[in-house]
């Protein structure tokens, strides 16, 4: 059975004004529960306010929590914050730091939401209010759960925020393999950046990542993975600028399960990034990417 974590506050109302596909948590909920028996759900808690203050300005918290956010940081993020997409915000990290709980019972775990990887420490951007992944990362380490994270996103975006929250804090590694001409403009630095040029398709995409993941990993010698698993390096997604096929996602996720295995390192996978008209291929993308990368962690 693959452990994954979801809760009902993952399924916000669409906000006016938004261009976000808020019926996508949801409907990766619908098709994961066909799945049957596969699955071992799991209910996260609301992500206490101070782990969040642990990796956001308190005012900008705040800001969130209250539905206050003022508009020029909501421009930024792509939508108006309400109550209940604040009410989504604390949930959605609380499930990423249960899912790398999860993981590391089991070897692997997933979040049906997160992969936040754009939010700052004093505004959201990119569709992301608060970065799960920092503040799962930050809480696995100060709690000695774990000596050290890697966090490997895989989305197609560079996971900026999260490099820029985490950089110099003890005990988390970062890495992002992404198109270098995509958002955002302008770059953080993540402790390994892989930036693929327009159009970069499977074989190539695969090498590289394995060229480069594997002698991370070795070098950081994680205790766990949390994997930023968007979808949007498939050739058909709206915000892409890679040229992966349905195959190639899968043998990324195999490729992903293989060096954590032969390492012994559990990973957590979030959502991440997946856009494009038609949400229910969109969800279907990121449950195949998780049934996938389950069957290869071995569940």
């Amino acid at each position: 059975m693959i452990p994954v974590v979801h809760h009902p506050a993952y399924v916000a109302p669409a906000p006016a004004r938004s261009t976000y596909r808020w019926g996508k948590n949801g409907l990766i909920h619908d098709l994961l529960l066909a799945e049957g028996s596969r699955i071992a759900w799991h209910e996260p808690e609301p992500c206490p306010v101070q782990w969040l203050e642990a990796v956001h300005d308190p005012a900008y918290v705040a800001e969130v929590l209250a539905a206050a956010v003022p508009p020029a940081k909501e421009r930024r993020i792509g939508f108006p914050v309400t109550a209940e997409v604040a009410r989504r915000a604390r949930y959605v990290p609380g499930g990423t730091y249960a899912a790398a709980l999860l993981a590391l019972d089991h070897g692997y775990a997933a979040n049906s939401a997160g992969g936040s990887h754009h939010a700052l420490a004093d505004t959201g951007a990119g569709y992301c209010v608060f970065n799960d992944l920092a503040v799962a990362a930050v809480r696995l380490t100060e709690e000695g759960r774990v000596g050290c994270v890697a966090v490997v996103d895989c989305d197609v975006h560079q996971g900026d925020g999260t490099a820029a929250l985490t950089a110099g804090r003890p005990g988390i590694v970062t890495y992002s393999i992404h198109a270098e001409k995509n958002f955002p403009a302008r770059k953080a630095r993540s402790m390994l950046d892989v930036p693929l040029a327009d159009g970069t398709g499977d074989d190539e995409y695969l090498a590289r990542l394995e060229a480069t993941l594997a002698p991370f990993l070795d070098e950081h010698r994680p205790d766990l993975i949390l994997y930023q698993a968007g979808v949007d390096p498939f050739a058909g997604d709206r915000l892409g600028r890679l040229s992966l096929s349905r195959e190639g996602l899968d043998e990324r996720e195999r490729l992903v399960a293989r060096l954590a295995l032969v390492r012994g390192l559990p990973v957590a996978g979030t959502v991440g990034g997946g856009y494009g008209e038609d949400a229910l291929e969109i969800a279907r993308r990121h449950v195949r990417s998780m049934l996938v990368l389950g069957e290869a962690m071995g569940l």
